[in-house]
């Protein structure tokens, strides 16, 4: 539950930075996000999950969105093996940034990252190797030279001869090239990119994590103002080629055979409602028949995601 309380803290942070953005009832909205739910537990009280509650899913919500990352690296796992299964397909892990500016620019640099990205893919070597990809943006803060680092993280699709045919493979330094020629901008020094290892979630939790750190856009108001103004109308995560199929199978429901169940067998419903700084447990119970079958049949493994 601490875990639950440090966001629900931060969401309290956030609706005193928000406000002035929003209209009153979205406002209430993330004020009253997750002041209540219902977790199930099993016989020992301690293997513990959220089943309910009321969510705002603005995606500054420290509560929202550490939810949503968990459940977007469920599903990028899912649709790397399907397309591993289906396509016999290897995986690169890339990451671009250029470096840090200040938050008047921010706005104007993430557009700019867009438009160097689709440059990027179209040119002709790099089509030559994509068979699909997910870009993720994400943001970060310094707080010792008070600047903004946005960067991409991007998961590609690639034959499996990618790696030992030389017609093909592009080294780091040729990343980091074609980079600086879309950017235009010959100071970024490094792009980093790795082979994904197999079942590695590392990767995966990389690309899942939140676009932006609530410790970081909670850092005071005049930074969150700076995040809120980069990032608003901002699409954060792309599908394209392979990825964009399997994201509609996904949510089409049709890779759920790859879901790994909960093992727990849930037997409890805890009822908790956010009180004086708090979540205070209102109600124990034993889940009723109709319940328990659903709930167990239901659950399903994820991924934590924590801030690094």
């Amino acid at each position: 539950m601490e875990k639950y309380k440090d966001k629900k803290l931060k969401n309290q942070v956030l609706a005193r930075f928000i406000k002035k953005f929003l209209s009153e009832s979205s406002w209430e909205y993330v004020q009253d996000c997750n002041t209540f739910m219902m977790m199930v537990a099993d016989e020992t009280l301690e293997n513990k999950k959220q089943h309910k509650g009321n969510t705002c899913k603005n995606r500054f919500c420290p509560i929202c969105s550490w939810k949503k990352a968990r459940k977007e690296a469920l599903a990028l796992a899912i649709q790397m093996e399907y397309i591993k299964d289906t396509y016999n397909k290897d995986f690169i892990f890339l990451t671009l940034t250029t470096p840090n500016v200040k938050a008047e620019e921010l706005h104007d640099e993430i557009r700019e990252y867009n438009h160097a990205f689709q440059k990027l893919v179209k040119r002709k070597e790099v089509q030559s190797i994509v068979k699909g990809y997910i870009r993720k943006l994400e943001v970060t803060y310094n707080q010792d030279r008070d600047d903004y680092n946005p960067h991409f993280h991007v998961l590609i699709a690639v034959n499996k001869s990618y790696f030992t045919d030389k017609r093909y493979y592009i080294s780091q330094s040729r990343w980091l090239e074609l980079w600086q020629q879309v950017t235009k901008n010959p100071l970024i020094t490094n792009v980093h990119v790795q082979k994904v290892r197999t079942n590695s979630k590392k990767e995966v939790a990389e690309l899942a994590k939140y676009s932006a750190k609530d410790s970081d856009y909670l850092a005071n108001e005049k930074v969150f103002d700076a995040f809120y103004k980069g990032l608003k109308g901002k699409q954060l995560i792309v599908y394209s080629g392979l990825f964009k199929e399997s994201n509609k199978l996904f949510k089409d429901g049709e890779l759920d055979y790859y879901k790994e169940q909960d093992p727990t067998e849930y037997i409890y419903a805890l009822l908790y409602h956010w009180g004086k700084g708090n979540y205070v447990e209102d109600e124990k119970r034993l889940l009723t028949e109709t319940e328990h079958k659903e709930i167990n049949k239901d659950l399903i493994h994820e991924m934590d995601i924590e801030e690094e």
